[in-house]
């Protein structure tokens, strides 16, 4: 039998592909989820396949700009019958490509995506029930059947378990097949059993080899277990979540799956994310001419009213501020940090209490330590321009997308060795010159200072400095081929539903 993980080579029909997600830039995000449906789906669809993209109309997302396409939808959800109604985004990305929106005030209609200061919403379990069961109904309004669901996280898990269970004998779905990415094991959408008969699940489903996970329902699970096949967002990541270390409880389900499971790297837009274009920075720039890169840094420290000492390394991040980011890393090492040469900006929000050390330092030290507690779009942009190095120290990193955009502007990555950060940065080599920057195995305080020293003694050697700049700037981590990836599975697994 020939191994699964041998995908097809080519994708020679044109095929109708449904993407549900909870997010998409510019509508809604709070990761990198939304970056990777705002992008993977206009590739796709710009190598010549018809694709769909479901959301929730949250709040935050006006009607103006969408126009209705379906007054109604009738959704059971256990005993309850609600109701929905479907628009459509008036301009499109790219021929072919189609957003749509889940319009049901009763769930959606609020600012926050997942909850509020309050915590998680309580009747999530029935709100992204309503996203992934409106999606299969919507789907029925078509005169042609999908050929691939591809749901995304939690939030859209009951997608494929839904298609093999509730809708298994229906024959609209007959050739369709079901595609489950993870992009954080650490998001599993678990409750009470009580979410069961809320959401409309099917009883057979709660059991050790189905959705029910120590007594909960787990979303996420459901996913692994019914999808024809799991994706994750880098290689790296999809071996990590098969150990007890990274797969949050889970490790054991998704080896069982093993053969199904496949690491896809997630891609960049660089229409988007590239310095030689990039209308956010003070100077454009390539590899060809850095010069440019230095107007950028002068630009970003005076964002932060820092000293414009231009010879000074500064080091940017840009993040979530929690532990999983390796902020805790961050905490223990601050002063030993803070005792370089280096000068430091950050942007992001999270945890109280790394806000609030963060603030202090800030306070403390303002001509060294630059904070902007908050996201900001073109101020990223800036740091990603006009910073030296880049420092994600995470405790476990799915994908990672800032140090791809990193190399990209020429500003050296420092990582831990973990998920995608370990298969986009390849260690720099001072003997050989090759390499894009620095990573460390060891998740510890001191195995991260070690990594910055060796970055920052990197940058005290100009003409190597420019060296490593430029490997970076010469990667391709573009989205195309990350497309071409999925459209092979997905021509794999309907090879082999049709045999």
């Amino acid at each position: 039998m020939a191994n699964r993980n041998n995908l097809k080579q080519s994708a020679p029909s044109k095929r109708k592909i449904i993407f549900v997600a909870s997010e998409c830039v510019p509508y809604a995000k709070t990761g990198g989820l939304a970056d990777v449906i705002g992008a993977l789906p206009k590739f796709i669809a710009g190598l010549g396949h018809t694709v769909d993209v479901v959301l929730p109309r949250y709040g935050r997302i006006s009607r103006e700009g969408l126009h209705l396409v379906a007054p109604s939808l009738s959704i059971s959800m256990g005993e309850n019958l609600k109701f929905c109604s479907v628009w459509q985004a008036n301009q499109q990305p790219v021929t072919g490509l189609s957003l749509y929106f889940i319009d049901c005030p009763e769930y959606f209609e609020r600012e926050e995506l997942y909850g509020d200061k309050a915590g998680d919403y309580k009747d999530n379990a029935q709100r992204f029930a309503m996203l992934s069961r409106a999606a299969i109904e919507f789907s029925k309004r078509s005169d042609e059947a999908p050929d691939i669901f591809h749901a995304h996280d939690w939030q859209a898990a009951l997608v494929p378990a839904l298609l093999k269970t509730e809708y298994n004998g229906d024959w609209f779905f007959g050739k369709t097949c079901a595609v489950f990415t993870i992009h954080n094991m650490g998001y599993q959408g678990l409750f009470d059993s009580y979410a069961l008969p809320a959401a409309g699940l099917p009883v057979h489903t709660f059991h050790s080899a189905g959705m029910e996970f120590y007594g909960q329902v787990n979303y996420l699970k459901g996913g692994i277990v019914y999808a024809d096949a799991i994706t994750t967002v880098s290689k790296k990541y999809s071996q990590e979540i098969q150990t007890p270390e990274y797969g949050q409880g889970l490790d054991g389900v998704v080896r069982e799956r093993a053969a199904d499971v496949h690491g896809i790297l997630n891609g960049i837009d660089y229409s988007e994310w590239s310095p030689a274009i990039d209308p956010f920075i003070a100077q454009k720039y390539d590899p060809k001419n850095l010069e440019g890169k230095r107007d950028c840094k002068r630009d970003l420290l005076r964002e932060f009213h820092m000293p414009e000492d231009l010879d000074r390394p500064l080091i940017g991040m840009i993040s979530r501020l929690a532990d999983q980011k390796g902020f805790d890393l961050v905490a223990q090492g601050i002063q030993e940090l803070l005792a370089t040469n280096a000068s430091f900006v950050v942007l992001g929000s999270g945890d109280t209490k790394y806000q609030q050390l963060l603030q202090r330092i800030s306070d403390l030290q303002p001509q060294r330590f630059g904070l902007r507690l908050a996201f900001d779009n073109k101020l990223a942009h800036k740091i990603e321009a006009g910073a030296d190095i880049f420092l994600m120290p995470s405790r476990y990193e799915p994908c990672g997308l800032n140090q791809i955009y990193s190399l990209k502007y020429g500003t050296v990555p420092v990582v831990r060795a973990t998920g995608g950060l370990d298969d986009t940065v390849e260690p720099f080599s001072s003997t050989t010159g090759e390499g894009t920057g620095f990573k460390f195995d060891d998740y510890t305080s001191s195995a991260l200072l070690r990594s910055v020293r060796e970055a920052l003694d990197a940058f005290g050697q100009r003409e190597t400095w420019n060296r490593l700049m430029r490997n970076g700037m010469a990667r391709d981590f573009s989205w195309t081929a990350s497309a071409e990836r999925y459209l092979q599975l997905y021509e794999t697994l309907l090879s082999r539903h049709a045999d």
